[in-house]
């Protein structure tokens, strides 16, 4: 006896959600004219982006049970699709299996944590969403297929930015500021107890609402290629552009699309200014102004008395010849000195619990003579995915069954992760400790640019923790960046490192098959209790201590958390450049 599968739970009606009207208004534009690219959505948890996310899919009348969700661990073959398995061993010939971008066709693709996902996945989504079809080329296979969905990204900033090539190919973009007043509190939570105690009656009231909505839609997508836009208008949309400072002319083809999808919205047959001004902050908030901005560093560090200081240790000299306490100066700007190659040591194998992981991971790589410092990177090592068509035709499989299955190269640069930890308590300001530390951290964001690896550089100084550089990849040049950089009061250490653990977490979870490595650059000179910590990943840390009297904490962090120690100036014993 079959059983019935049980029917899916109705979303909650999007005209039942409380404000939000600019995110709205977004998802519809691009409901209306699916080839705008897709809509990122940047805000914090508990916004309502899933909740819109989900609302949408109803009111497009040929998306029922179209919402389809991309998981963060998704291969690339379970997106765009691959050779049937069954087939390629059971009769051994190549057909195509579809993926999740077919099963989206015609509904909404909807990703949470986009910025989390690997580039590739992001490249192949936002190709599709562009075009409308996927095309697949790889192991042997020549497919296309219809792929008309669109597309909703939502991140959360403070988990990483998502980087600006991928961001600019978004075609729209809205970013939650919002904060609800009283009534709207209350009203959000009313609605969502009554949905929850009586979904059908609650569907029931907003039936007339949610109706009105799809015709609208239907009614605009009708109008859509109908809608004309005077000359005047692509002018002062490509002046505005220009004026933005935005690179290319994506910006201003889906600025155009969006205005002319809102003209079509609001039942006019021409682009007026106004449609203008209301898709402005949609096409220019994501692409205008793309340069690295150094963080402020106006005002005064917190106060140091009674808490964590740590910035002076006992240190009282300087290398501008000012004495006295470190930690309640104001903060200094310091100049990096030139790149320099940086030189690390191999992580040590013995001993450490946290250590023996990686010790298994670089066994091969060390008897094949890996040079120091970079034993943890393999990139010639195979990946996770097998290649089918190599697999098909290996002399070893030519009879019954498969004996031999072959995998694809990893792809270069795409799986590593620099993770920088920089030091910029007043302390390290002696002996221009902080210039060189800057170098360093130059030198090594060159080598991942090349490598087209990923970077992050976390500040920590002053009591506070800041990512001036969130996980994406690597920039050609930081040096602006870096030198704008203030030091001053306490080393909050330990939320330093319990910031980068949590970020790399959350990269290694997104990406089973990353790499990465985290350079800590400090003096160590911290109040913070750290014996609770622990490390599983490749940690250097490099001692920037330059104070006559040395209390060697670093070496001591180090051997706690099973690192790899140096002190900087065996670091920077590379040739300048």
């Amino acid at each position: 006896m079959d059983v019935a599968a049980p029917p899916a739970l109705a979303a909650y009606p999007f005209a039942a959600v409380v404000g939000q009207q600019p995110l709205k208004t977004a998802l519809l534009l691009a409901a209306i004219n699916p080839h705008l690219g897709g809509v990122l959505i940047s805000g914090p948890r508990g916004s309502a982006k899933s909740t819109l996310a989900r609302g949408l899919a109803d009111l497009l009348p040929e998306a029922a049970d179209k919402f389809v969700t991309l998981p963060l661990g998704a291969s690339e073959e379970r997106l765009i699709g691959s050779i049937d398995l069954q087939q390629a061993m059971g009769e051994r010939r190549v057909q195509f299996n579809p993926g999740l971008l077919a099963k989206a066709h015609g509904g909404v693709l909807y990703i949470d944590e986009v910025n989390l996902l690997p580039d590739p996945l992001v490249d192949a989504l936002l190709d599709t969403a562009a075009s409308g079809v996927n095309f697949v080329e790889r192991d042997g296979l020549s497919h296309s297929h219809p792929a008309q969905f669109i597309l909703i990204g939502t991140m959360n900033p403070d988990e990483g930015e998502l980087r600006p090539q991928l961001q600019d190919r978004f075609g729209l973009a809205v970013t939650l500021d919002e904060t609800y007043d009283v009534e709207q509190r209350m009203a959000i939570v009313e609605r969502r107890l009554a949905f929850e105690q009586d979904r059908e009656a609650y569907l029931a009231q907003w039936r007339d609402a949610q109706q009105d909505l799809q015709t609208r839609i239907a009614a605009a997508r009708g109008r859509l290629s109908q809608v004309l836009c005077p000359s005047d208008i692509q002018r002062d949309i490509a002046s505005q552009c220009l004026a933005a400072g935005v690179e290319g002319v994506r910006a201003d083809i889906c600025w155009r699309r969006a205005a002319i999808a809102h003209a079509a919205w609001s039942g006019r047959d021409e682009v007026s200014v106004e449609d203008v001004a209301a898709t402005r902050s949609f096409a220019l908030s994501h692409r205008a102004n793309h340069q690295d901005t150094p963080p402020s560093s106006g005002g005064s560090p917190p106060s140091q008395g009674g808490g964590n200081t740590g910035g002076s240790g006992g240190s009282s000299s300087s290398s501008s010849g000012t004495s006295g306490d470190w930690g309640g100066m104001p903060p200094q700007l310091m100049a990096a000195d030139k790149p320099v190659t940086p030189q690390l040591p191999e992580i040590p194998t013995p001993g450490s619990p946290s250590s023996r992981r990686d010790t298994q991971r670089s066994g091969a790589e060390q008897r094949q003579g890996a040079a120091p410092g970079r034993a943890q990177l393999n990139r010639q090592a195979p990946s996770s995915r097998p290649d089918w068509f190599a697999t098909l035709v290996h002399p070893d499989n030519r009879g019954d069954g498969l004996r031999e299955i072959r995998y694809q190269p990893r792809r270069q640069g795409r799986d590593t992760l620099n993770c920088v930890l920089l030091d910029t308590s007043a302390s390290t300001l002696s002996q221009r400790a902080l210039a060189q530390a800057k170098g360093v951290i130059l030198g090594l964001a060159r080598q991942a640019y090349l490598a087209r690896e990923k970077l992050a550089v976390l500040a920590f100084g002053a009591q506070r923790t800041e990512w001036i550089i969130p996980c994406r990849r690597a920039p050609k040049d930081i040096t602006a960046l870096l030198n704008e950089l203030p030091a001053g009061g306490g080393t909050p250490l330990r939320q330093a490192l319990l910031h980068a653990r949590q970020l790399l977490a959350r990269q290694t979870r997104a990406n089973p098959h990353l790499t990465c490595r985290t350079l800590l650059l400090t003096d160590g000179r911290s109040r913070d209790p750290l014996d609770d910590l622990t490390w599983d990943s490749p940690l250097w840390v490099v001692d920037t201590e330059q104070a006559a009297v040395k209390l060697n904490r670093c070496r001591q962090l180090a051997q706690r958390l099973g690192a790899a120690y140096a002190p900087l100036a065996a670091v920077r014993a590379a040739l300048e450049h």
